[in-house]
């Protein structure tokens, strides 16, 4: 055969099989050391219980050990930065609620990330907050909630786990939305607002149902609506803020998986599906509804959009509310 005519064929070849194993790039021997999955709050919340529990099917699939690091400080930044400047290999993973990624963008004058050039895996779950009251507040549902407000306008004061917390904005778009004036006094997390709440200090409480729940439940504060769009199989006795006289509203403390930007396309769409598969287990899936957790397991493109969405609505509740974040 011709020489050049071989060494032709040959180039052809070895170049069709580089391009035909590019797109198995990323996965190629993954993982191949120790998976980190990034929560940037404490232990013992919803970011973390639910990366413990896909952290451990991860590990059990993979043969590979993957760890949780806790890394708070900032709101959730110092976490959501440590991501950000992560090898791109699918090896460190963000687990996060809204806070850095949708909200500290327009609290904070400038951030060490941009919460925007991180790869969307997965909506790993959404947490529809709950609205409560303290037991003699004269109103039983968010319309008469509403009612109340507008013939008392400044009276009522509401609690948070803190300023720019997703429930404290959850509170002020529902003050935008009605028209209502309440006044805020934020916590150092939920346990003391929930405190001063059952003590009569202050007379509104939103937060996730695992919080808040079991004191509705025990008689101690009252339940007046859900900020979802059907009622939760775990309290199927708290109406929809839209069943219960108020508007349509949808909030909730979502949880996100997300890599570092330049992650292979290839290697996020895996584990898109592996954690997908993870949180919707048949052991799974039953047990975080019963916390009032609904799981998804989206794909990366509408995990993007969902940011995308939540950016843009987040920005406005706090441009209008004029919330600045405490430095």
């Amino acid at each position: 055969m011709n020489p050049i005519r071989t060494l032709a064929l040959c180039t052809a070849a070895l170049l069709a099989a580089v391009l035909g194993a590019a797109p198995a790039f990323g996965q190629a021997g993954f993982p191949s050391k120790v998976v980190k999955i990034i929560v940037p709050f404490p232990a013992g919340g919803s970011a973390d219980v639910l990366a413990r529990i896909v952290g451990e099917k991860l590990s059990a699939k993979w043969g590979q050990p993957v760890v949780v690091e806790n890394r708070v400080g900032a709101g959730g930044n110092i976490g959501a930065e440590a991501v950000f400047r992560a090898d791109p290999d699918g090896h460190t993973i963000l687990s996060s609620p809204p806070g850095p990624l949708a909200i500290n963008l327009n609290l904070y004058k400038q951030l060490a990330f941009d919460p925007t050039k991180f790869v969307p895996v997965t909506v790993l779950a959404i947490v529809p907050n709950v609205i409560t009251a303290r037991l003699d507040l004269p109103a039983n549902s968010v319309k008469e909630l509403i009612a109340y407000a507008k013939a008392n306008p400044g009276k009522i004061s509401f609690g948070s786990s803190g300023i720019g917390a997703a429930a404290h904005l959850t509170t002020e778009w529902l003050k935008q939305i009605a028209s209502v004036d309440m006044v805020h006094v934020p916590y150092k997390g939920t346990a003391p607002a929930l405190q001063d709440l059952m003590s009569g200090n202050i007379q509104i409480l939103v937060d996730t149902p695992s919080s808040l729940m079991p004191h509705v439940k025990g008689g101690k504060i009252k339940a007046l609506g859900m900020f979802s769009a059907q009622r939760l199989a775990s309290a199927p006795e708290v109406p929809t803020l839209a069943e219960a006289g108020g508007p349509p509203m949808e909030s909730s403390t979502w949880l996100l998986f997300l890599a570092p930007a330049g992650t292979p396309r290839d290697l996020v769409t895996r584990l898109s599906t592996e954690v997908a598969k993870a949180v919707n287990a048949a052991d799974v899936k039953p047990k975080l509804e019963g916390m009032g957790i609904i799981t998804v397991g989206s794909t990366p493109e509408a995990a993007g959009k969902f940011l995308n969405d939540e950016i843009a609505k987040w920005a406005k509740v706090i441009q209008v509310a004029g919330v600045k974040a405490e430095q």
